[in-house]
């Protein structure tokens, strides 16, 4: 098949085709994971980000190529999860500007609009780093550039720039020193690779594609529809834990009870949200998977109802000076934050990053004229500042990293004070805090010296590996042996949900004997994951 333009319904296809063949590679994505801990989610972030902008591009009915593009950039913009996926929507909005008043586009209009996307994706990001996914879009502008003086048709440009880009791919762990030390290539760019397999599909006719099939099994339905348009009352969404779950076929066996279906994770953990009338059934197949965690079950006719007389109140109502929003995952976690007065706290964290859409909503559901969100997760701050873009609010993203960041920030907040004076002390009480993280390895690896077994247990010291072993004490002792000094007057213990209060207070013991002038506190983290999380002020 000899294509020489691309008109809007070949780019919906592609499109498509495209989610599609990243969705089923997705696992593989997650698994190049720089560390070999259990939060890889990489290829769900961007998986997940694609089928909003599926979602997105079902809608339009104009048949042009800019429609298209428009609605994939909106749609991924609000869907956006994690760095992986902000990064993505941002390569989708570059490519949305060179298709615009472009009803089809020639093989030197695709180069344009693949420089486009270059060009924005770094313009989003204040410190881009090579070895990324920014390195594999801009390798593959440049090459479809020189691909596009040549007399070629677009199965042939498709097959050029995607070989370009797996040779640049597999350089970059020349470019970036923590890839080659953990054996892997860039997760995001064999992301978007998978992407560009999926346009070559369509373009080459390798693949005969259903159209409104593949849009019925990628597209993921709005979550906010209106009190009479709702067919299953109960939003229902909780998290598995278990050994060898299998996501697709819990999916299978519920796909048909509800809408709205979600079902995502590996073998340890699964995240599921759906639509249904009968979520007892639903957490009757999650139970005979495995143990149940954040179960939450919402009637979205009475949400609704209660909406619409809430937000006349709230019109009424006048808004208070501030608002805070925090993510953070573990039922101690969020009673803590909860506790802090935090007016918002999105479930969410390692493997499961709320997208750009759940932030904005957080922010306007809050009557408040300043919003601080505390993203305390590294692979949530570029979503929580991209919320801050679309908002019509005053956000202030202070860039937590992890829980115990984003709680000495909290504790610091003033109500009485500036917004210029809380930005100030919250962003310097980042700098006072230590995290220690105790969690496994899902992987045989190497990182700065160490060398690491699937199974090993790795204390991680603010996000670089410092101690492999057998034992979760153990390492735990051994991490925090490692930071303390006469300089720290705090260590604050959260303990995960796999470790019980005993075991949790022997540790904390074994610590105050052998710094008795330390403050030693402990508390019931609840998160997933991670045995252990220590704050060290």
């Amino acid at each position: 098949m000899k294509i020489k333009h691309i008109d809007g319904e070949i780019l919906k296809k592609m499109f498509i085709q495209g989610a599609s063949i990243l969705n089923k590679n997705r696992e593989v994505v997650d698994s190049l994971n720089v560390f070999p801990v259990p939060d890889g989610d990489t290829g769900t972030n961007m998986s997940l980000t694609m089928d909003s902008a599926i979602n997105e591009i079902s809608k339009v009915q104009g048949k042009t190529v800019h429609s298209i593009a428009k609605a994939a950039a909106n749609g991924s913009l609000m869907g956006a999860r994690g760095n992986s996926g902000v990064i993505l929507s941002q390569i989708l909005r570059g490519f949305e500007k060179g298709c615009q008043g472009k009803e089809i586009l020639t093989i030197k209009d695709f180069a344009n609009a693949l420089k486009n996307a270059s060009d924005t994706a770094y313009r989003a990001v204040m410190k881009p780093i090579e070895g990324t996914i920014l390195t594999i879009i801009k390798e593959t502008g440049k090459k479809a550039y020189e691909l596009a003086n040549k007399n070629i048709d677009f199965s042939d440009f498709f097959y050029g720039i995607i070989r370009h880009a797996e040779a640049s791919l597999e350089r970059t762990p020349e470019l970036l020193d923590v890839l080659k030390q953990a054996g892997v290539v860039d997760a995001g760019g064999k992301g978007l690779i998978f992407i560009l397999k999926g346009f070559y599909e369509v373009i080459s006719g390798k693949e005969d594609i259903d159209i409104e099939s593949d849009l019925n099994n990628l597209k993921i339905h709005d979550d906010t529809p209106h009190g009479r348009d709702i067919k299953f009352s109960y939003c229902t969404e909780f998290i598995v834990q278990g050994k060898s779950l299998n996501p697709d076929n819990l999916k299978e066996k519920i796909k048909n009870l509800g809408d709205s279906l979600l079902v995502v994770g590996d073998e340890d953990l699964v995240k599921v949200h759906i639509h249904t009338n009968n979520p007892g059934k639903i957490i009757e197949y999650g139970l005979d998977l495995g143990e149940l965690i954040n179960i939450k079950i919402d009637n979205m006719k009475h949400q609704h109802r209660n909406k619409v007389f809430d937000e006349k109140v709230h019109n009424k109502s006048e808004a208070k000076k501030y608002g805070l929003i925090a993510v953070a995952m573990g039922e101690g976690l969020l009673n803590i934050l909860n506790d802090l007065n935090v007016d918002k706290v999105i479930t969410g964290g390692q493997t499961m990053n709320p997208s750009t859409e759940d932030l904005l909503k957080a922010v306007n559901e809050i009557n408040a004229e300043n919003i601080f969100i505390f993203p305390n997760n590294s692979n949530i701050v570029l979503a929580a500042n991209q919320a801050k873009e679309l908002s019509k609010k005053n956000v202030i993203v202070i860039p937590t990293k992890t829980i115990p960041q984003g709680i000495t920030s909290i504790i610091e907040f003033d109500p009485s004070a500036s917004i210029e004076e809380n930005t100030d002390r919250m962003s310097k009480a980042i700098e006072s805090v230590k995290t220690i993280q105790i969690t496994y390895s899902v992987r045989d690896s190497n990182f700065n010296g160490l060398t690491i077994k699937k199974g090993d247990i790795l204390g991680i010291l603010d996000g670089k590996i410092s101690t492999v072993g057998n034992s979760v004490n153990s390492v735990a002792l051994e991490a925090v042996n490692q930071v303390l000094n006469n300089d720290y007057e705090i260590l604050t213990i959260y303990y995960g949900e796999e470790i019980d209060e005993e075991e949790a207070k022997s540790l904390a013991t074994k610590i105050q004997e052998k710094y008795p002038d330390l403050d030693v506190e402990i508390y019931f983290g609840g998160q997933p994951l991670y045995y252990y999380i220590f704050s060290v002020e």
